[in-house]
C-alpha cells in the first residue's frame, strides 16, 4: 500500500532480539494516541523511522463501541463477532465504521505523519466468507452486498480503513510532509448506513 512513496519497510520483531521487543501499554484514549506510542517506542529501540497503527471496529447503535477497545472484548476472533451480534441481537441500526490511525515517526527529524482512515459500512446478521481476520466476517463495506471476509483480500486492500489511511500517508511520504494529519473516508455510499 506504500509502494508509490518508495518505502522499504522491515516488519519491527524481525529487527529486534525477542527480549529487547518493546512492551507498550495501548492505554490512550484514541487512535492516534496509541499509534503514537507504539510508534516512539520502537523508534526508541531501533533507532530508525517508524511506522505504528491502531484500528477498531466502532458501530453507532453501541455508542460507537467497541472502538479503541475493538481486540480487547474477546480473547479471540470468533468471541469477538459473538460478542458483537449479542449486542445487535434484534437492534435495526447496524452502521458500522472501521477506522485506523497509521502513525510514521522519523526520531532524527523529531517529525511525526498522522494518516486516518475510515471504511464505513454496516453489520450482517451472521458471518460470511473464508478471508481477512477480526470482524471482516461481519462487515458489509458501504457499496457492496458482502462482507470484507467474502470480498476477499484483493479488494480489502483497496477499500479498507488501512487501504485509506495508507494511501493517505503514502501520498504525504511522496510530497515530503511532515507533521500533518489527514482524515480520509470512502466516498462511495450505497445509503445502507448514513451519518
Amino acid at each position: 500500500m506504500l509502494a508509490p512513496a518508495e518505502v522499504d519497510l522491515l516488519f519491527g520483531p524481525d529487527t529486534l532480539s525477542r527480549g529487547l521487543v518493546p512492551d507498550v501499554v495501548e492505554n490512550a484514549p484514541s487512535y492516534a494516541g496509541n499509534s503514537m506510542k507504539k510508534a516512539l517506542a520502537w523508534s526508541r529501540s531501533l533507532g530508525m523511522p517508524v511506522l505504528a497503527d491502531d484500528s477498531g471496529l466502532e458501530v453507532r447503535s453501541l455508542g460507537w463501541a467497541p472502538g479503541i477497545m475493538s481486540a480487547r472484548v474477546a480473547p479471540d476472533d470468533r468471541g469477538r463477532i459473538d460478542w458483537l451480534l449479542e449486542r445487535l441481537e434484534g437492534v435495526a441500526d447496524r452502521c458500522a465504521r472501521f477506522v485506523a490511525v497509521l502513525a510514521f515517526f522519523d526520531a532524527d527529524r523529531r517529525e511525526w505523519l498522522l494518516a486516518e482512515g475510515v471504511c464505513p459500512g454496516s453489520i450482517s446478521g451472521e458471518p460470511s466468507g473464508g478471508s481477512g481476520f477480526g470482524y471482516d466476517p461481519v462487515f458489509v463495506p458501504e457499496g457492496y452486498e458482502k462482507t470484507l471476509a467474502a470480498l476477499g483480500p484483493d479488494v480489502k486492500s483497496k477499500i479498507s480503513h488501512r487501504a485509506i489511511a495508507a494511501g493517505a500517508l503514502s501520498r504525504m511520504l511522496e510530497k515530503g510532509c511532515m507533521v500533518e494529519y489527514v482524515f480520509v473516508s470512502r466516498k462511495e455510499s450505497s445509503g445502507r448506513c448514513s451519518g
